[in-house]
């Protein structure tokens, strides 16, 4: 009969051990971040499996792959280690006046376009010591540059996080169309015929006109003319000032564009889906002084460029 596990038989070493597995994957990474020789970890796992009555993880090459038990546990103890650790932790002071180091974010560019210059001002008002930096980041690297530690947090299209990460949701990126009206003569508010009967000009990172937005178009039946493709948001106010087209954007592109460039900002004919802009960071800043101050101001500077612009709240 297999014993119920206890906190006899799973001491906090043992827990500490199966949530660095999780991250690594990897029994000799993991050892070196636990500062132990590969047979220590190696033998605290074997206790593990035999607490809990399962294997846990099955090597494939040269990883771990954790079994469904270990996925299902691993959330709940990643919170309960986190909130020991907050509980025997002292409280971490931090002054913002008087702290000198360097406040990093992962942004794509359109969310650096949009939020980045108030948070410099807003960072040099409060910790004028303080150096802050933005790190190009999209939704398909955001992760992995977190896990590197190329940032503090990134701010960007999240999937599900990792049991040892916090996603935190902060608004819904809607889409607008921008145009040039002094080349443009648009009859408002548009309809689905005359935005389909424009020339269009999209942002791609990589110069793939397979979109989300004409994955969308397509399902509604409706096909549009792409004359040109940028790499970056901050390309689109030139070339629309140079060319009589459309550019369906995040809001919050539209209306930096629109006052940079004298553009103008519409409705789209069509409710395209809304991507939930999140922020993302480890579990094991979430109490740290200096990330959870620099995280709070993000997000008060982000609602109130969000409502200066006129940006639909999410």
């Amino acid at each position: 009969m297999m014993k119920t596990p206890t906190l006899r038989n799973l001491d906090l070493n043992l827990l500490y051990a199966f949530s660095i597995l999780m991250e690594e994957l990897n029994v000799s990474r993991a050892a070196e971040r636990m500062f132990i020789g590969q047979p220590g970890l190696s033998s605290a796992l074997g206790r593990l499996r035999e607490a809990l009555g399962d294997e846990l993880f099955i090597r494939v090459g040269r990883k771990l792959q954790p079994t469904p038990r270990a996925l299902a546990i691993a959330p709940d103890i990643a919170r309960a280690l986190a909130t020991i650790e907050r509980t025997v932790q002292p409280p971490d002071a931090f002054d913002p006046a008087t702290w000198e180091g360097e406040f990093r974010v992962g942004l794509c560019d359109n969310l650096e376009m949009a939020f980045f210059g108030a948070l410099t001002a807003r960072v040099r008002e409060l910790a004028p010591h303080a150096r802050v930096v933005a790190v190009a980041a999209t939704k398909r690297d955001s992760v992995q540059l977190l896990e590197d530690g190329a940032y503090d947090f990134s701010v960007a299209v999240h999937g599900k996080p990792a049991s040892w990460h916090i996603r935190r949701p902060l608004f819904d990126q809607h889409l607008k169309c921008l145009y040039d009206p002094q080349r443009l003569k648009l009859t408002l508010p548009l309809s689905i015929d005359a935005y389909a009967g424009k020339q269009h000009v999209i942002v791609s990172s990589v110069g793939n006109d397979a979109r989300d937005v004409d994955d969308f178009l397509e399902r509604a039946g409706i096909r549009r003319e792409v004359v040109a493709s940028v790499s970056r948001y901050s390309a689109i106010g030139p070339v629309l000032r140079a060319v009589s087209a459309i550019a369906t954007v995040p809001e919050t592109v539209a209306h930096c564009m629109a006052q940079l460039y004298g553009l103008s900002v519409t409705a789209a004919p069509l409710d395209f889906p809304a991507e939930p802009i999140s922020m993302l960071y480890r579990r094991v800043d979430e109490v740290k002084g200096s990330s959870a101050w620099f995280r709070q101001l993000f997000i008060d500077v982000a609602a109130q460029a969000l409502k200066t612009s006129g940006c639909k709240p999410g």
